[in-house]
């Protein structure tokens, strides 16, 4: 098949001349189109899928070709626009609806750029300037501009784009964002290189407080100065984001680490800078806020444990066997090994995200941590079933003697209750009896010290 011919005058616009033009790669091309019609497009064997705008598909090669188009605000929100695409809408028309200058360039067939509004300087200026007042009609430019300072950290925000963006937090726009288009927008600037930055610019703005209001109560709150050098929670929330950035981490860790102190903000003046129970605090807003925002599971999930468990896991070096089998269970480290190393990964930024001298410090917890995991799964709790059942109900597991209270009460919480009444005496055994094995072979894999 023969590629088709456009209809009229195709040109290349938005990131892809922008990627370009700064040297990085270009992964994705969408184009405009000038001076025709959809039905020109169709019969040309293009596929609409346009369902706001005139939208099409290359028949080959997949790429998007848009038909040039003017909006009109009609209301309130990202959706309350009129769209309009007609051969008469210039190219000049159509990247003057854009958010950014370096947005709104583009480069016809011949390689040539077209620079209307000033693009190309502000790249070289490093410099996030909107391109007209109608910037002020789509709340979602916000999210956006922030999602790009995250991606070019070196570029400034221009004081009169930061304005508006405080004009329109003021108007109430941000008020009208759905909750999908926030989560959306957020996610892919926690996948940046500079995150804090797109929460630096919502801050700055005054949106971080509307959509993401417990996150922004973090800053002005106070911790111990032994333990964050730093001292301002909200500047921990951030030094910890960046930790998580700089390893890589993926989504579901970056946004534990934004959520795991949401509870500090929370907690009572009178007993600052110490902030005894923030854990459960955390845990509560950051189910709230996955609520809200209708966060993906994989990542709700993840925070929750990271949340209510991170202290815990800074204090593991103190741990017995059975106190650290009791951290493994309630991270449910033995039945999703991988997502504790997720949580590991989030404690370690948690550790390393602090000021002074902290980010050079190590970390043995993960390590040692890793290691009980390890030698608890390799312990066959079938067999140590079937041999606690052969002993007998009333018999004691191998080993279990004075001492073992730890060992029990863990067994009974694996139970849930099950072992109350003589008929689940079986139950109680075989759960004693597989957490005294999990137990002793974390002591003997880490040389632990009897339970604490």
């Amino acid at each position: 098949m023969t590629s088709p011919r456009v209809p009229g005058r195709a040109y290349i616009v938005g990131g892809a001349v922008r990627d370009a033009l700064l040297g990085r790669p270009v992964h994705d091309r969408d184009w405009v189109v000038v001076g025709a019609t959809a039905q020109q497009m169709i019969e040309a064997g293009f596929r609409p899928v346009g369902r706001d705008f005139p939208v099409f598909l290359h028949p080959l090669s997949g790429a998007e070709y848009a038909l040039a188009r003017t909006e009109r605000k009609t209301a309130a929100g990202y959706r309350g626009f009129a769209v309009h695409a007609d051969p008469g809408v210039t190219l000049e028309q159509d990247l003057q609806r854009r958010d950014l200058t370096i947005n709104a360039m583009a480069q016809d067939e011949q390689g040539n750029i077209v620079d209307p509004w000033g693009g190309r300087r502000d790249l070289e200026q490093g410099l996030l300037r909107h391109v007209g007042p109608a910037f002020a009609e789509d709340p979602v430019r916000i999210l956006r501009v922030a999602r790009f300072a995250a991606r070019l950290p070196r570029f400034r925000l221009h004081p009169d784009t930061l304005q508006l963006m405080r004009d329109m937090v003021i108007a109430g726009e941000v008020d009208a964002l759905v909750p999908e288009r926030v989560w959306q927008e957020m996610a892919r600037g926690l996948m940046e290189d500079a995150p804090r930055r797109m929460f630096e610019v919502l801050r700055d703005c005054g949106a971080l407080a509307r959509v993401l209001p417990e996150l922004d109560a973090l800053w002005g709150v106070p911790q111990r100065a032994d333990a964050h050098p730093e001292i301002d929670c909200g500047e921990h929330q951030m030094l910890v984001l960046q930790a998580a950035a700089a390893a890589r981490a993926p989504l579901a860790v970056r946004w534990a680490c934004l959520m795991h102190d949401l509870g500090k903000a929370r907690t009572p003046a009178e007993l600052l800078p110490r902030h005894i129970g923030h854990e459960a605090r955390s845990v509560r807003l950051a189910a709230a806020v996955a609520e809200r925002l209708r966060v993906p599971s994989e990542c709700a999930e993840l925070a929750a444990v990271v949340c209510a468990e991170h202290g815990n896991v800074h204090r593991s070096l103190e741990f017995g066997a059975a106190a650290t089998l009791r951290l493994l269970q309630r991270c449910d480290a033995l039945r999703r090994p991988r997502r504790f190393e997720l949580v590991l990964q989030a404690c370690r930024a948690d550790h390393l995200g602090r000021g002074g001298d902290w980010p050079a410090r190590p970390y043995p917890q993960e390590p040692r941590l890793l290691a009980a995991q390890a030698a608890a799964l390799e312990v066959d709790a079938g067999a140590v079933a079937r041999q606690a059942l052969q002993r007998g109900p009333g018999a004691r597991a191998e080993g279990q003697g004075e001492g073992q209270g730890e060992a029990q009460g863990e067994a009974q919480g694996e139970a849930q209750g099950e072992a109350q009444g003589e008929a689940q005496g079986p139950a109680q055994a075989i759960a004693l009896a597989v957490a005294r094995a999990r137990e002793q072979a974390i002591e003997q894999a880490l040389g632990a010290r009897p339970a604490l």
